[in-house]
């Protein structure tokens, strides 16, 4: 159960993230302390012009993004007046291709934290399977 349900308009008031790069559909902070944010795949972005023609992919570099911009759920109080930045990207696998028509699915939750620095384990499904999983770090600069 979420104790906010976010859309794209309230996730810009938390992320610095704008334009194309805004990519979350809905975002949570869930009542035990995770975060679940939500990409429905169009077909039009822009990362999928070119990645692959006849089969179009998400890259996991966006699906990394992804996690990361769903994940600053889990700090949105200290990112007001910062920057979320990636420090580090620990055993990350990629077990199935994410396509136009898929709705991404991502749960994170903070491991640890330590001054300005936040580890978040973090994993994206479509329908219920892992696309994307592993280890996030990230570091939140004033």
């Amino acid at each position: 159960m979420a104790t906010e349900r976010l859309n794209r308009e309230q996730i810009a008031q938390i992320l610095p993230h704008r334009d194309d790069m805004a990519l979350l559909d809905e975002a949570a902070l869930l009542e035990d302390g995770t975060a679940e944010g939500v990409y429905h795949v169009r077909g039009d972005e822009f990362f999928l012009r070119g990645h692959f023609p006849g089969n179009p992919v998400v890259p996991g570099v966006i699906q990394c993004e992804i996690i990361a911009q769903a994940s600053c759920m889990l700090m949105k109080d200290a990112i007001p007046g910062a920057t979320p930045y990636y420090a580090g990207i620990n055993s990350v696998r990629f077990r199935r291709p994410v396509r136009p028509g898929d709705t991404l699915v991502v749960h994170s939750q903070l491991v640890r934290s330590k001054l300005n620095l936040y580890v978040v384990k973090a994993e994206a499904r479509v329908d219920g399977e892992v696309c994307c999983g592993g280890e996030f770090i990230f570091m939140i600069s004033k």
